[in-house]
């Protein structure tokens, strides 16, 4: 007997609220790669090799970075909720890692990161001590990070059930570069790393939006 052919499954695509939702959540890792490269080249002493972007939420312009924390993070938690609207009962995880990935990001902007390494300009070097509130933003960071590294793999477990090995490797490739470079940069944030982590998080966000934009396009995960 002949086994029958399986085919990806596909739905209508979005349209409405939902497809303005998942659009924006597409549109946040653009928003916010394109505010740090911004926000990078034009704020003197920063530099990518040596600082994390949470440190451009500091200083007389660091409300710029806490809104991009802010759009980008509320974007995401949209999409997500979006997202959950159209993927089947045993998807409900991917949504929900999403949503708190952007809840993270949120967190995020409201307990800001302190000084560090120089930056703002005429702040000593080195890593400087830690406030309540920047605490704070490295918990709900760790957060944000575990939630999206787990949700990657959530996906390719799904997408390798489905017989997609192309989008199941492209997801754990994603997570997996992510969790080896934050683990790097917390062991040893040498310059290099502190680069690889940078697009780490690159790599992330344009993950995030494949996944709302396939969901946009009548693809369900």
């Amino acid at each position: 007997m002949s086994q029958a052919a399986h085919f990806p499954l596909v739905r209508p695509a979005a349209v409405g609220r939902d497809r303005a939702l998942l659009i924006g959540g597409v549109l946040a890792g653009p928003l916010f790669a394109a505010s740090a490269i911004v926000q990078a080249s034009t704020r003197e002493g920063f530099d990518f090799r040596r600082h994390p972007v949470s440190v451009l939420s500091t200083g007389e312009l660091g409300w710029i970075q806490i809104v991009t924390f802010l759009v980008s993070g509320v974007l995401c938690a949209l999409a997500a909720n979006a997202l959950r609207r159209r993927t089947e009962a045993g998807s409900v995880w991917l949504p929900r890692l999403l949503a708190l990935y952007g809840l993270g990001l949120v967190g995020a902007a409201v307990f800001s990161a302190d000084p560090a390494d120089g930056f703002p300009v005429g702040t000593p070097r080195g890593a400087g001590q830690i406030s309540w509130h920047g605490g704070l933003h490295f918990l709900v960071a760790a957060v944000a990070f575990v939630s999206l590294i787990v949700a990657t793999v959530v996906a390719a477990r799904r997408a390798a059930r489905q017989g997609a090995r192309g989008r199941a490797a492209y997801s754990l490739a994603t997570g997996v570069f992510f969790a080896v470079s934050w683990v790097a940069l917390m062991v040893r944030p040498a310059p290099t790393v502190m680069v690889a982590f940078g697009l780490a998080v690159s790599a992330g966000w344009l993950w995030v939006s494949v996944t709302f934009a396939r969901a946009a396009s009548g693809r369900a995960d």
